[in-house]
């Protein structure tokens, strides 16, 4: 399953690939086997391209609930980092917000199937604004900005593709 890994400010698509008793790290669109043995619990030994490491990872903090966050120890020092699976960080955020406002773009096809606000209610970052029906789940899409509804773009029944704007959201002045 791909996930985005997420170091300090960098995000980078990684994925596992177990087939045929192999393990494959797609780092970046290349494959590279790899074998990973957990040597106790919390502590592996990672081969890769003729390389060998010991790594111990710990849970860590993380502000958003939907990350898994972790620190890991290597050799060479500590490092935290957090997986995110890149749907649920397009059902969670929503593309193209900015300094005056946010736009809700659907993350994927789907039929709208309940529009929890209206035109001019006040909502909150991270409240849910719609929920939407695609491959058989309804998922709760929310917004990134505090501020006022200004356009719903899409009636409760509709049909819409990837990247079609749902919602207009204009951002509150701060204080």
């Amino acid at each position: 399953m791909k996930r985005s890994l997420i170091l300090g400010k960098e995000s980078k698509e990684v994925e596992l690939l177990h087939q045929d008793g192999m393990t494959t790290l797609v780092w970046e669109g290349q494959g590279h086997p790899i074998d990973i043995l957990e040597l106790e619990p919390g502590c592996y030994s990672i081969l890769m391209e003729g390389r060998s490491v010991e790594v111990r990872l710990d849970q860590a903090k993380s502000p958003d609930p939907e990350a898994h966050a972790y620190r890991a120890m290597l050799y060479d020092g500590a490092y935290e980092f957090s997986l995110v699976d890149p749907r649920r960080a397009l059902l969670s955020g929503t593309g193209g917000a900015g300094a005056g406002g946010g736009l809700l773009v659907s993350p994927m096809p789907g039929k709208i199937v309940k529009l929890l606000v209206k035109v001019g209610d006040q909502v909150q970052e991270g409240q849910t604004l719609l929920v939407m029906e695609a491959m058989k789940m309804q998922n709760e899409l929310k917004t990134s900005t505090t501020g006022t509804v200004a356009t719903v773009h899409v009636q409760e029944g509709a049909t819409v593709e990837t990247g079609a704007t749902l919602m207009t959201v204009v951002a509150t002045e701060p204080l």
